[in-house]
């Protein structure tokens, strides 16, 4: 289903997903009101979601969607000023799967070949991902979001729209799924003096729980974090990690001096690196291209944090799509580093974890909740 104020937009989704042999649209309309009044009888998987609507906002439909098709698939589709970033954070925290940054105007929109190709993609994984899920375990993820519905609803919403969409035929399931189609690492008995995590679609819900378990232990150690943003998100994300994690996190800065006990994010459009200059750790920011189709890309950054700390590094990666940290991960481990990943069942998508598990070189891959309090023991110094 596509939901968007605007006829252009709501013509130019449609087409893009009805020539995808694996999609269709069930449904468009121009408000959430209409999409929640029809989420019924069109039963799509996937909602493509407008923020700004008249009549009723993407942020006030979300909940009223999900109440209605709790395994639903919302995708929010928005433009990229502070206001916009700040509700699709918002809608993330309410059960929004995951978000797409929509070109300003119609003109950019049309000749954006990045937006359709992300687009595609995250319909495409997350829509299948769902129908794999069983119902009950989506449920249960709603049910924990929405307790904050009422008091979102009541905050100054934005208007919003959205799109059905549904899957015509499966798409083809990843060849390797379960435990033992990888194998584990041996930690090794390296101490870490950096954690680098990675994440992408999922991440900022889960980066939350992460930090939550792991903040009161990083004081005497500094994190680098790559999350697949685009700019404006990655400044706001870094203000609700300092609240989950009670620790200080920003954007990194060219030049700046890393230090311990602070959160340091890749800015959304740029690469961050880590570099050993004298005696002292600095961030290096740099515009270069996309890696593995994304920037900022974990790869660099965990590459990057080998070359400056060697066998120190304590690697993670979160849910994300694609494999993003994978080539990073088998440079930690090789390097005497440990390296762990979370599993494909608290996983919004099972991409980037999945791709580090089965490089053979994780020497653990755990629940969400599980692998915060294992970090966290690391990085108390207790036994692994």
């Amino acid at each position: 289903m596509v939901v968007d104020d605007s006829v252009v937009i709501r013509g130019l989704i449609g087409r893009w997903i009805d020539e995808e042999r694996s999609l269709a649209v069930v449904a468009s309309h121009r408000n959430g009101r209409l999409a929640v009044d029809d989420v019924k009888r069109a039963n799509p998987d996937v909602v493509v979601l407008d923020i700004e609507m008249p009549d009723m906002d993407g942020l006030t439909a979300l909940p009223l969607l999900l109440k209605q098709k709790p395994n639903l698939v919302v995708i929010i589709a928005s433009t990229l000023s502070r206001r916009n970033a700040e509700i699709s954070l918002k809608a993330l925290s309410l059960g929004a799967a995951d978000y797409v940054p929509k070109p300003e105007g119609n003109s950019q929109v049309t000749t954006s070949a990045e937006f359709r190709r992300e687009l595609i993609e995250k319909v495409t994984n997350l829509g299948e991902r769902a129908k794999r899920r069983p119902a009950r375990a989506m449920s249960a993820t709603v049910a924990m979001q929405t307790r904050t519905a009422q008091q979102a609803s009541a905050q100054p919403a934005a208007p919003a729209g959205a799109t059905p969409i549904r899957m015509r035929q499966p798409v083809e399931a990843p060849a390797v799924r379960n435990k033992s189609a990888f194998t584990l690492k041996s930690y090794s008995a390296s101490r870490p003096r950096v954690l680098c995590v990675g994440s992408s679609t999922g991440g900022p819900q889960a980066l939350n729980a992460f930090f939550g378990h792991v903040g009161s232990s990083m004081g005497n150690i500094p994190v680098l974090l790559t999350q697949h943003m685009p700019p404006t998100f990655t400044a706001i994300l870094a203000e609700h990690l300092t609240k989950a994690a009670g620790r200080p996190a920003a954007e990194g800065q060219d030049g700046e001096v890393v230090r311990p006990g602070r959160i340091y994010v890749a800015p959304g459009g740029k690469h961050m690196t880590v570099a050993k200059t004298g005696t002292e750790m600095v961030i290096r920011l740099n515009d270069g291209p996309p890696v593995n189709f994304c920037k900022p890309a974990v790869d660099p950054l965990f590459q990057s944090a080998v070359e400056a700390y060697g066998s120190a590094v304590l690697g993670v990666i979160l849910t994300g799509m694609g494999a993003d940290g994978a080539k990073g991960v088998t440079q930690i481990a090789q390097a005497g580093g440990n390296c762990l990943a979370q599993d494909e069942e608290t996983s919004v998508v099972w991409g980037m974890p999945g791709a580090a598990a089965h490089t053979g070189m994780c020497a653990d891959v755990l629940p969400l909740d599980e692998l915060g309090r294992k970090v966290a023991r690391i990085l108390m110094g207790g036994r692994l």
